[in-house]
């Protein structure tokens, strides 16, 4: 990235690999990527309209971002558990102590602001602002969830967790495009010891852990993430930028609204969230906090 410093490490936190990126100088930003169960560093600079506004280019500039490979996402590694948003806000706060960071604002993209919500919820103390942008939430985006999830498990009833090892390690595509290969894809084509564990869990056992997990973290037909009685008691100061289709409902960043005390909504359509607007909006609040 031209005129900033740029640095790329890995860390292990909780036993797992996170592989993170550091670009620019200034106040830190821990930002947590857009993409679902395929999050990662790159997702900034490739995904959507993050793409197209540029987004981490322009924050570079003023601030340090620290963007990384979510677990079970990119070069990162993963644990078969009933995963939870505290497993998710753990990764972030052990990255920013692996850093030696105190305080820093967070950022969210698409499903990364359910876990700055519950970052913030949990851990207040260390965090300046948050940056929610285009909310991941709504009935259908908790409907495509849960079928997601059932279309991965029937492929494990038909093939067995071999066969889903066997499946991932042969294609390119993600639990998103193709969801037989499910949540942990990522991690079966890059480690394969993980690999050879995997293929010989319980099956049984390993549907039950699943079924928690979707259950788990696809629970409401809204912003998943932090209880809304903990949102409303949360003081931290937050930028709600709205999405605008079935996977970023504009009713997700709306529930933000009213749950977050110390909110700023900007009322701007996707359609007009423009590289000369969007960064001054975000890099405008981030400065005045």
């Amino acid at each position: 990235m031209a005129g900033t410093q740029e640095t790329t490490g890995t860390a292990e936190i909780d036993g797992l690999r996170t592989r993170y990126r550091v670009s620019g100088r200034g106040p830190a930003l821990l930002m947590f990527s857009p993409g679902g169960f395929d999050s990662t560093l790159e997702s900034w600079r490739t995904v959507g309209v993050y793409k197209r506004l540029n987004l981490l280019e322009h924050l570079s500039r003023s601030f340090t971002c620290v963007t990384f490979d979510r677990r079970e996402s990119g070069q990162s590694g993963g644990r078969v558990e009933r995963i939870s948003w505290a497993h998710y806000v753990a990764q972030g706060v052990g990255l920013l102590d692996h850093l030696g960071i105190e305080r820093a604002h967070l950022m969210g993209g698409c499903v990364g602001c359910s876990t700055v919500a519950a970052f913030g919820v949990a851990h207040p103390e260390r965090v300046l602002s948050m940056v929610l942008y285009s909310p991941a939430g709504g009935v259908r985006y908790r409907m495509k969830q849960h079928a997601r999830f059932q279309e991965h498990l029937a492929y494990v009833r038909s093939e067995g967790l071999a066969g889903v090892a066997a499946l991932a390690r042969g294609s390119e595509a993600g639990f998103t495009k193709d969801p037989r290969v499910g949540p942990w894809v990522s991690v079966l084509r890059t480690d394969e010891e993980f690999a050879k564990r995997y293929a010989a869990i319980d099956p049984e056992r390993y549907a039950t852990t699943v079924t928690g997990l979707v259950r788990h973290l696809f629970d409401r037909d809204t912003v998943p993430g932090p209880e809304p009685e903990d949102l409303l008691t949360l003081d931290v100061p937050a930028l709600i930028v709205p999405g605008q289709d079935s996977s970023h409902a504009p009713s997700a960043a709306r529930y933000l609204q009213e749950c977050l005390p110390a909110a700023e909504y900007w009322d701007v359509p996707v359609a007009e969230q423009t590289r000369d607007n969007a960064p001054a909006r975000i890099l405008g609040f981030l400065s005045g906090v």
